[in-house]
């Protein structure tokens, strides 16, 4: 009894088993007798309550449905579109921050303080100590 608990194809067989008792119920319930001899009748009811029951099935397979994948690649595009826009404004922060630092050193000491001015000046060429 444990190797067949174990065994992937007897899972798979029980899976497709079960699968295949719940589209014949789908299809069973979806073609009434009432609705076999009217064709137009029967495709005009039969769309919406067609969706209904495959939703309720997906949900009981714990599969999401149509819908719920719609909604979910929306809101990964609008997600996506924020996380473009908050990179936008980091790249342009990091360049505007970058710009008055230009004439310092790469050294972390040299970012945080800028430089002493220059007080000092060489002397002019003209007084050479002998």
């Amino acid at each position: 009894m444990s190797e067949k608990r174990n065994d992937p194809i007897a899972i798979w067989q029980t899976m497709i088993g079960e699968m295949e008792k719940g589209f014949n119920a789908f299809t069973g319930r979806t073609t009434a007798p009432s609705e076999i001899g009217k064709p137009g009748e029967a495709t005009s009811g039969a769309q919406p309550r067609l969706g209904d029951l495959m939703e309720k099935y997906l949900v009981n397979m714990n599969m999401p449905s149509r819908s719920q994948m719609v909604s979910i690649a929306d809101r990964l595009q609008s997600i996506e579109s924020q996380l473009d826009k908050i990179k936008a404004l980091l790249l342009q922060t990091q360049k505007t921050a970058a710009a008055p630092e230009a004439g310092l050193k790469a050294t972390p000491e040299a970012k945080a303080t800028p430089k002493p001015p220059r007080s000092k000046r060489p002397p002019p060429a003209g007084d050479e100590q002998k």
